[in-house]
């Protein structure tokens, strides 16, 4: 057996070859929690996390592999109820790659880390012969300090909401339409999601679950908490927000707007009586913020259409769109 490109797709066959590799060697409690970042307890807790980056083209509308690798990282610490403090910094780098290209990607870095006073506090650069990487891969490393405690894909109960923090499928979308050359006004999503996730804990809400919504979309986020849980989900498709310009690129290539990657869109789980509050909370950053859903007994995931009719939302398989962050 061989690996390809689908194993990295965030689908069916990455959690494979997480389930029966990775664990199978790095067996731990930690580890096995599967979630965004891993939860230490020291003196205190912090959260811990990493993430490679090897995003094709690496600059695109809205974002660059530089902000995609802040990002992405703080994100995920974001996730686990943690402010982002630290970071660390590692670049692959192609013989040949512009000095004015690498600075270009440092700079949209740093802009972002300034944003929410994180700081990179130390790193690697490995320079690499023309062709052994496609210009620049960038790893991230994080350290942030947990505000919200108990957040987990594992906290779901019957009853519990569904949110999302604004419309989907643009980062994926913005992606696709790059690589084949289709002109297009659409922007990623990629931000920072600290200042949303804040708002809710200033709040109080009564967070169960929490991930950022990256390869395999929001459908790959469904499927694992309802794995993780061990419950069923129902979304009604008429609250899922979708641009016209992810629509139409998902209808001329073929895909699925809730499978498509995000970079600036997380979905939550709240308990009902707080669900009102929290989408007024996330409509201040985003209007399309919405409830789209709820927990319910079973263990699938179904998308409820206008008309009532159900169908079966499951793990993304196959090749969805490699190389997306």
């Amino acid at each position: 057996m061989k690996i390809t490109l689908s194993y990295g797709g965030g689908g069916e066959e990455t959690q494979k070859l997480i389930n029966e590799l990775f664990y199978k060697y790095f067996d731990n409690e930690i580890l096995k929690k599967s979630e965004d970042a891993a939860v230490i307890e020291t003196n205190k807790k912090i959260a811990f996390t990493t993430d490679s980056f090897t995003v094709s083209p690496i600059f695109f509308n809205g974002g660059d592999i530089g902000k995609l690798s802040v990002v992405g990282t703080c994100n995920d610490l974001a996730m686990m109820g943690a402010k982002p403090k630290y970071l660390s910094s590692g670049f692959i780098i192609e013989e040949g790659l512009e000095y004015s290209t690498l600075e270009k990607i440092v700079k949209s870095m740093s802009d972002e880390l300034k944003k929410i006073d994180v700081k990179i506090v130390c790193g690697d650069t490995k320079v690499v012969p023309a062709g052994s990487v496609d210009k620049i891969f960038i790893n991230t490393s994080g350290i942030g300090d947990v505000i919200k405690e108990n957040i987990s894909a594992s906290n779901l109960e019957v009853g519990d909401k569904i949110l999302i923090s604004r419309d989907i499928g643009r980062h994926g979308a913005v992606i696709l339409a790059k690589r084949y050359g289709v002109e297009t006004n659409l922007e990623s999503d990629c931000k920072l999601l600290w200042d949303e996730v804040k708002a809710l804990i200033d709040a109080k809400i009564n967070i169960k679950a929490m991930r950022d919504a990256t390869r395999g979309g929001v459908s790959a986020v469904l499927n694992e908490w309802a794995n993780s849980s061990n419950i069923g989900i129902e979304i009604k498709e008429e609250n899922l927000k979708i641009s016209d310009e992810v629509l139409g690129l998902c209808e001329m290539f073929g895909f699925e707007p809730i499978d498509l990657a995000n970079e600036g869109t997380f979905v939550v789980a709240v308990n009902s009586e707080d669900a009102k509050k929290a989408e007024e909370i996330l409509k201040k950053f985003n209007e399309n913020a919405s409830i789209v859903g709820e927990v319910v007994e079973g263990n699938r995931v179904v998308l409820i259409s206008p008309w009532n009719t159900k169908r079966v939302i499951e793990l993304p398989k196959g090749e969805l769109l490699p190389r997306i962050c």
